[in-house]
């Protein structure tokens, strides 16, 4: 009995979050959301949501044996393509033109084509004195996440889907990165039972189509290279390519800075030597250098989108005492039961570099959380963050299925009856 504690303490948080969010909405203290402490509203499913039911099925069957069986270098892009899959036959089931309608709105970073036209590099020098002028989420970051799409548009892929293509392809290759980084700082055997709970993991609902996705793979990459190069012997081509990759993180999302502590795990468990360490250094200053270079301070970014963040009527005015405490239970929500139930089994295993990578994720987590700056909508800007706890799942014994089945049932109902903006 004592095993399902932490499954029902999962859905107790869960469930608390959701009902005190509804009682602070109908006493008009929480009015940004509609379904607090999601950015959403509540729905009922609908017949969309049939394929990804099967496929749930399907998969829920076939993954476990898998990736047992699969020869390692054809699983990578195997499980890429599938989480790709899921995630989007779970965003179809909000029905037609689903994967594109959340990078369409007007408060996203298509919007801000038009401005950066006009003259790119004047816009990146007057970013942080203009912010005011910009749409939501392109006042809410740096500038290189509405620079991504907007070069899209600039080699001639216009049009949101392209955009959209970008996310998800980038959000579901972070399932082999993950993966890629516990084979080099566990074992083979580990990553590949932990890809069945990073392809189905229940955050996927928010791969297709928010731009954090875009974040969470860029991330997962940065460390997965950075872990190669620990053990390659022509290491400073993968090192020089994470610190590119890392380096770009706070320039994508201030929020990102405390996601630096995922691959911190990497060096503290690999110890790589000087070389590795030189070339990680070099790849990580090009991309602020060239910022900086370019007429965009960071602190500037920050202060200005800290001063538009207090006077809007936006997240500052959520409850910082409920969302301290919402915002975990969204995380739980994003991870699975499957993760919670792994909870009581990581004091075991506590020297593992799966917890600890785990435990990274869940320190920079808390660090936002905690800060006040995250209050809500974290639903999409946990994604970076979570999937690296999803891998507790494998020290359940092998398949899990029921848990496995679970994650997807926690998927499908998110996606069912929560109707997302993302």
């Amino acid at each position: 009995m004592r095993r399902w504690v932490p499954l029902a303490l999962w859905a107790l948080l869960v469930a608390g979050a959701f009902v005190v969010g509804d009682v602070l909405r109908r006493a008009g203290i929480e009015t940004e959301d509609a379904l607090p402490p999601l950015h959403a509203h509540p729905q009922l499913p609908s017949a969309w949501i049939v394929p990804a039911v099967a496929g749930a099925a399907v998969a829920v069957a076939a993954l476990p044996p898998l990736a047992a069986r699969l020869p390692w270098r054809w699983l990578l892009p195997a499980s890429w393509a599938l989480a790709a899959g899921w995630a989007v036959v779970l965003a179809v089931a909000d029905g037609p033109g689903s994967l594109t309608r959340p990078l369409e709105a007007p408060t996203e970073y298509p919007a801000a084509i038009g401005a950066v036209d006009a003259d790119p590099g004047l816009w990146v020098r007057t970013f942080a004195d203009r912010l005011y002028a910009y749409t939501t989420h392109v006042r809410g970051h740096p500038p290189l996440p509405t620079l991504v799409v907007w070069a899209l548009d600039a080699v001639g892929l216009h049009g949101t889907g392209w955009s959209a293509a970008l996310v998800i392809g980038a959000g579901a290759s972070a399932v082999p990165a993950v993966a890629l980084t516990l084979r080099v700082l566990t074992d083979e055997s580990v990553a590949r039972r932990a890809l069945p709970f990073l392809v189905l993991a229940p955050l996927a609902v928010w791969v297709a189509t928010s731009m954090d996705a875009f974040f969470l793979g860029v991330g997962a990459w940065g460390t997965a290279f950075l872990a190669l190069a620990t053990r390659s012997r022509a290491a400073w081509p993968w090192a020089v390519a994470s610190g590119l990759l890392l380096g770009s993180l706070p320039y994508l999302s201030y929020g990102l800075l405390p996601l630096f502590a995922v691959p911190l795990v990497v060096l503290i468990v690999r110890r790589p030597a000087w070389p590795v360490w030189a070339a990680l250094v070099c790849g990580l200053v090009v991309v602020p250098a060239a910022f900086t270079a370019a007429g965009f301070w960071w602190f500037d970014g920050v202060a200005a989108t800290h001063e538009t963040y207090l006077i809007s009527r936006g997240s500052a005015q959520r409850t910082y005492a409920y969302f301290a405490v919402a915002n975990v239970a969204v995380l739980a929500l994003l991870t699975g039961p499957a993760t919670a139930m792994a909870l009581p089994e990581t004091r075991r295993h506590r020297r593992s570099p799966l917890v600890w990578l785990a435990a990274a994720a869940l320190v920079g987590t808390l660090a936002l959380d905690l800060s006040g700056v995250t209050r809500g909508e974290v639903e999409r800007i946990w994604l970076p963050f979570a999937l690296w706890m999803v891998p507790l799942a494998v020290l359940h014994r092998p398949p899990a299925r029921l848990l496995l089945a679970a994650q997807a049932v926690t998927a499908l109902a998110i996606q069912g009856f929560v109707l997302s903006e993302w």
